[in-house]
């Protein structure tokens, strides 16, 4: 699973007061979240299903074939919920006898015919009728929805998007579509018969085994996956796509694209072969499935799902040319869900509390890609923004990564789990050298191949491997919470020719770990590697012929901790001109952002930074200069100007022209007025700023060449003002993402929000369908992420009753459009019931 995250900073205060109000009310006794206890084991699970699009319905029929899992048992119980359950009987090779059962609270108890004994099988017949809109189980911050199966147009009436079924199972959603015992350490080979429209194709686990046309325009599909596998992992699509041909040695690898996406479907998923090459040598297990597809889904309730062979990802993976000339911004993702084959479906994790195992390495999957791919600065910079983000939300300091104490499974899901499990993993890999580490991973994936596991079996693979006890390093990281929050000091004695570094630790219990220090003697760093005890305080000698230049701590980036830091520019240029490693010149170049224009080191560092081989940093360079200094201008202008024209990086060439434009200076005309007919989104939109901001009068006949969709939401916020002040309206359903947070914006932003609250008044007031949807949906997205956030749901519900009121006024003004505003006044109610 990869997490939507809705990155508008403004979303930040809302988790900031989600998390204010739990600290307040958490002082109640938490349950241990305890294994499931296996009383049964699933072999085989055989489904035949078709659908009713009309009342949104799913007619099944299943064959269960289970057996008890050791002690003798003549009960079957199943999870089922909100389903009609037509029929029970034991099945003897085709031969039905009913069985008696008792269908309550979603839970599904069938009484055997018999006793049975450990691995005695027995196949049980159930037919029933799956409503997934009565399902009453909620959603959360990672998937924002929770009833298994979902249509999507079901009856076309919205003539914009396709008609779609996809499944989503995690956590434990899958009984909303099959009776089965929904806990991830039950696994079982399956098969399913899909009966669909002739126009649609399909898509499950494992490999399509048969297709037969039947009477009235229907086909009946039947996937076959004949190794075991979750029951969260299970998956159905069906849809009309284009299906794109790929494969990595014999395997087939499909792309179900959307028609329109489809002459871009290699640039979006083509990397995927080279990926699974890459991840099966550097595993040591070459990948273990059948086939590997991917497909997308309309209105998807997170991020991507790693179902296995069949990975569902989000509608926001497809892009077009515009939007991936500059990055594809969901490689990321495509990786993380491939590496889950391995890690997650190959080897579940035994329990939610131990989502570690299956998270935390497809999180780090996304830094092993970039590293291999497109170099360690790459993967060093997604790093550490993912740990920033951890770092910075104070509300998961004192959770354990490991943890059996959530109030819900939904909790797991967290930047703990992902963000910081991930860096945890790096610095793992930096403790026990490449060759362990990988050797410890692939000793696992063997160990616990098609099984469940735990934290604990990973340390004793790594243990096994490296000879290395590492209890110390799991007790911290995995069953303990937080991390090291740092300063330093120094001093030099100059007889001894010594300085004498001391690092602190300010959070409440002490850690160790090795921590690489850089000493800065006559302008050059010398690497120290040292070991800093679990004590408050550390302190350590190193030789130096006087008073050091510098000292730089963590000087590899490795450690996750929170450091302290104060230098000045002089020692911030010297740090970013010596340093190999990303983070140390990013640190330093970010170090100086109060000095810009006040200090000449600062000016002379973002020149370096200006060359840096890579593109993060000069882009942040960019982002950090005003060019209306004119001391900046002169030393800093013409390189400037060489990156807006001709930089190999299409961002670098749009984050150069937005600091060119800040000058409104009409001699770089040229250069705003190339970038508007630019293939890439990014270099045309801050063109098109660039210009208004220097002749406002052209916004008119530069209107048609705006195009945000799937722009980047730096991009959205730039073009924000251009869009409401202008009123143009072929961009309204796009800036709705904006406009939608517009009473949060406010608290972050507040000239900013008050443009979000005029665009959301533009909409409401306005006969736009889109825009509207685009809002409510919007609104969907993040009504997990708030939670019980009393004060963020209000806000919500006020604005949504506001926007309503303004749409029912419209209505009265505009009769002969009812049956248009009446949708959206239909989408607003319904947003509006969902925050209640």
């Amino acid at each position: 699973m990869k997490k939507a995250i809705l990155s508008i900073a403004i979303l930040g205060v809302m988790f900031t007061a989600h998390v204010s109000a739990q600290s307040e009310t958490s002082g109640r006794e938490k349950v241990y979240r305890a294994t499931h206890t296996k009383v049964t084991e699933l072999k085989h699970t055989k489904l035949k299903v078709n659908f009713d699009y009309q009342k949104e319905q799913m007619n099944g029929e299943e064959w269960l074939t289970a057996s008890p899992y050791f002690y003798p048992s003549n009960e079957l119980v199943l999870d089922a919920k909100s389903m009609l359950i037509h029929e029970v009987a034991l099945d003897n090779n085709g031969k039905k006898s009913p069985l008696q059962y008792e269908y309550k609270d979603d839970i599904l108890k069938i009484r055997l015919d018999k006793t049975y004994q450990r691995n005695q099988d027995y196949t049980v017949y159930i037919k029933y009728t799956s409503r997934p809109n009565e399902v009453k189980q909620q959603g959360s911050a990672a998937i924002n929805d929770a009833k298994g199966l979902y249509f999507i147009n079901a009856q076309g009436k919205e003539a914009d998007k396709p008609t779609q079924i996809w499944t989503q199972g995690e956590t434990e959603s899958s009984s909303a579509w099959f009776p089965t015992i929904d806990k991830p350490n039950q696994k079982t080979t399956q098969e399913i018969y899909m009966t669909v429209p002739d126009k649609y194709v399909t898509l499950s686990n494992g490999i399509l085994k048969d297709s037969q046309k039947e009477s009235n325009g229907l086909r009946t599909d039947h996937w076959v996956m004949d190794k075991r596998h979750a029951t969260y992992l299970f998956f159905m699509g069906v849809g009309e796509y284009a299906i794109v041909k790929d494969k990595w040695k014999n395997i087939p690898v499909d792309y179900y694209i959307e028609k329109e996406y489809e002459p871009y479907a290699k640039q979006i998923y083509g990397n995927t072969p080279e990926m699974i090459e890459f991840f099966s040598k550097k595993l040591g297990y070459d990948y273990p499935w059948a086939k590997y597809a991917q497909i997308s889904g309309r209105d998807y309730v997170s991020g991507a799902m790693e179902n296995t062979t069949a990975t569902l990802h989000g509608s926001d993976i497809l892009q077009k040319p515009g939007q991936l000339i500059d990055e594809n911004t969901w490689e990321d993702t495509i990786a993380h869900e491939l590496f889950h084959h391995w890690f997650g479906d190959l080897v579940t994790a035994e329990s939610w509390s131990n989502l570690t195992v299956n998270e935390s390495f497809a999180n780090y999957s996304e830094y092993l890609w970039n590293e291999y791919k497109y170099g360690k600065d790459q993967a060093d910079y997604h790093q550490m923004e993912d740990v920033n983000r951890y770092i910075h939300n104070s509300g998961d300091f004192k959770k354990n990564l490991v943890r059996f104490n959530y109030d819900s499974r939904e909790d797991v899901f967290d930047l703990v789990t992902y963000q910081k499990g991930g860096g945890i993993l790096h610095m793992l890999r930096n403790y026990l050298g490449d060759d362990a580490f990988f050797a410890g991973m692939t000793d696992y994936l063997k160990t616990n191949e098609y099984q469940n596991a735990e934290a604990h079996q990973l340390r004793l693979s790594f243990e096994k491997v490296s000879g290395k006890d590492l209890n110390w390093f799991f007790n911290q990281w995995y069953f303990g919470s937080g991390n090291p929050k740092l300063n330093y000091s120094y001093t030099y004695e100059p007889v001894k020719k010594q300085v004498l570094v001391t690092i602190n630790q300010s959070q409440d219990q002490p850690f160790e770990f090795p921590l690489a220090i850089d000493v800065y003697d006559n302008g050059k760093p010398k690497r120290y590697n040292v070991w800093v005890k679990a004590e408050a305080k550390n302190t350590f000698s190193f030789d130096a012929s006087k008073n050091p230049d510098l000292i730089n701590i963590n000087a590899d980036g490795i450690l996750l901790s929170d450091i302290t830091d104060t230098k000045t520019p002089e020692q911030y240029l010297m740090q970013f001109t010596n340093s190999k490693e990303f983070k140390s010149r990013y640190n330093a170049l970010n170090g100086i952002k109060d000095q810009v224009g006040k200090n000449t080191s600062a000016t002379k560092l973002l020149a370096a930074a200006l060359k840096d081989p890579y593109f993060r940093v000069r882009m942040k360079a960019l982002e950090l200069m005003d060019l209306t200094n004119p001391e900046q201008l002169k030393a800093l202008g013409a390189d400037v100007e060489k990156l807006a024209s001709n930089d190999p990086k299409t961002l670098v060439q749009a984050a150069a022209i937005s600091a060119l434009a800040k000058t409104k200076d009409k001699k770089y005309l040229p250069i705003f007025d190339k970038g508007v007919n630019a293939v890439s989104n990014s270099v045309k939109g801050k063109s098109l700023g660039a210009i208004i901001a220097i002749d406002p009068t052209r916004i008119n006949s530069l209107a048609e060449k705006i195009d945000l969709e799937g722009a980047s939401e730096d991009l959205l916020i730039q073009l924000l003002p251009i869009v409401v002040k202008n009123k143009i309206t072929s961009q309204m359903a796009n800036i709705a993402q904006i406009a939608a947070f517009y009473p949060f914006v406010k608290f972050q932003n507040p000239e900013l929000g008050k443009v979000a609250e005029e665009g959301f008044n533009w909409i409401m007031t306005s006969d736009n369908i889109k825009a509207t949807e685009s809002i409510t949906k919007m609104i969907g997205h993040i009504k997990g992420q708030i939670a019980d956030n009393p004060q963020a749901k209000m806000m919500i519900s006020q604005m949504l009753k506001d926007g309503l009121s303004k749409k029912m006024e419209l209505l009265k003004q505009n009769p002969q459009s009812a049956a248009s505003i009446n949708k959206q006044i239909d989408a607003l109610n319904k947003s509006i019931e969902d925050f209640k």
